[in-house]
């Protein structure tokens, strides 16, 4: 099989995710027949490095012999079995891992983070009902936030180009101000622009906490914003609001989680503790789908009940698969095996001195680094779609880079080494090269 062949194939029958699939013509899409570590290859030997860890998901490389060795023994021994009445020894060891690591109590399960959203939503409202004040209902997030594309977690996501076309479907909740610390007004550093956007939810939760259910946020890091990256301060004030108005605040770290912003969860460097956290991407090191949601052991007491309305209804019908239980247990031995967050604090390092060079770009601006991601803003130019034309040239430099509007981000893998952070890091800078001498010597 070669490349033209698969992606004949590939346009024929798959509808590609988050994809105008017209585009395809003029650019199709990239044939991957295996991975390794940090690389993809095609079906014709050429290598990218994954820049993006696929969608942020992969943490210790593709095909990591951990991992497959677990899967492996998982499936001699059980595949699959309905969590509704059964339950299995990877699903409990994995609740009381992640329970361990977060500080919350019983974990409920789904497929992927828009599920996590979906569920942690429906939870907080459900306990303000059981809790006899079902006019508690309403959700507040943030400027610019994502959590996913199913209909509820639209509701939370402020981003028009995800939701507009289902405004119909919709019940939007409130929108505040974001902490995004590139929002600094004179004399102002990242902790003054935290203070005043947490002014702002003080503001909309003195009017309407009688109606509010949760605040959900990004900690830390809004990826889909263009790596819109805030002081922790928010966070802790964030914190005491909810205390105060009776909301509950929902940690969102399916991104920013197992160890990208350099701590295992992003609000342990704000010292909190949320209501509910959502998990996903990392949490099988990139193997197979799976989401979790952790609360607090007051939220799981109000739907214990004999009465079967009072409990949580919901369910995916692969939840807590054994497999994919398994694969995140394998995950979170890695990072006590090879002591992921130290390791990846140096690696840290080794990249911003290879990226130095796209940091001091004369087209850069707000460069910034948070634990395991980078990103830049690059000045608009004279011509369009600065993102698509970036991520082409990117991969004819054997890199993957898929900037956000006009921010290019790196978030890679945590297995890198000297020789592919300067591989990235050359790819990323040439591609600017490219992409901005395309526009005719708009940036000098």
């Amino acid at each position: 099989m070669d490349n033209a062949a698969m992606t004949r194939r590939s346009l024929r029958h798959v509808w590609h995710p988050c994809t105008q699939m017209k585009l395809h013509e003029a650019q199709p899409p990239v044939p991957i027949a295996r991975a390794e570590g940090v690389w993809l290859y095609d079906f014709e030997g050429r290598r990218y490095l994954d820049g993006v860890s696929s969608w942020w998901v992969n943490l210790f490389g593709h095909g990591h012999p951990h991992i497959k060795a677990a899967l492996r023994d998982q499936l001699d021994t059980l595949d699959h079995v309905m969590l509704a009445g059964f339950t299995h020894q990877p699903v409990v060891e994995l609740s009381e891992r992640l329970g361990a690591l977060t500080g919350l109590g019983h974990a409920f399960y789904g497929s992927d983070g828009a599920s996590a959203t979906e569920i942690a939503l429906k939870m907080s409202a459900h306990y303000w009902r059981n809790c006899g004040r079902p006019q508690k209902n309403r959700f507040i997030g943030l400027a610019g936030g994502y959590h996913g594309e199913t209909v509820g977690a639209l509701a939370v996501t402020d981003i028009a180009i995800f939701r507009e076309a289902y405004a119909p479907l919709v019940r939007l909740a409130a929108t505040v101000p974001s902490p995004d610390a590139r929002g600094a007004q004179a004399g102002e550093n990242a902790a003054d622009v935290a203070r005043r956007a947490a002014a702002g939810l003080q503001v909309w939760l003195e009017q309407h906490h009688a109606q509010t259910a949760a605040l959900i946020v990004e900690p830390l890091v809004q990826c889909a914003a263009g790596m819109a990256m805030h002081d922790a301060a928010y966070l802790r004030e964030a914190r005491a609001l909810c205390d105060r108005y009776e909301v509950h605040l929902i940690a969102d770290e399916i991104a920013t989680g197992f160890g990208r912003t350099g701590t295992m969860f992003a609000h342990q460097q704000a010292g909190i503790r949320p209501d509910f956290i959502c998990l996903s991407k990392g949490l099988t090191g990139g193997t197979l789908p799976l989401s979790a949601v952790l609360t607090t052991d007051a939220v799981y007491e109000a739907f214990y009940d004999d009465e079967v309305a009072r409990g949580f209804l919901h369910s995916h019908s692969y939840t807590g698969n054994p497999l994919a239980c398994r694969a995140a247990l394998a995950t979170l031995e890695l990072f006590e095996q090879t002591d992921a967050l130290a390791r990846n604090a140096d690696m840290a390092l080794v990249l911003d001195a290879a990226f130095a060079p796209l940091t001091q770009h004369r087209a850069v601006r707000n460069a910034r680094r948070l634990g395991m991601i980078w990103a830049w803003d690059v000045e608009p130019g004279t011509t369009p779609h600065f993102a698509r034309r970036y991520a082409q040239h990117a991969m004819a430099n054997g890199v993957l880079l898929r900037p956000i509007g006009q921010t290019i981000y790196a978030m890679p893998p945590y297995v890198m080494d000297a020789e592919s952070a300067g591989h990235l890091a050359r790819g990323a800078l040439a591609a600017l090269e490219a992409t901005l001498a395309e526009e005719g010597g708009a940036h000098g």
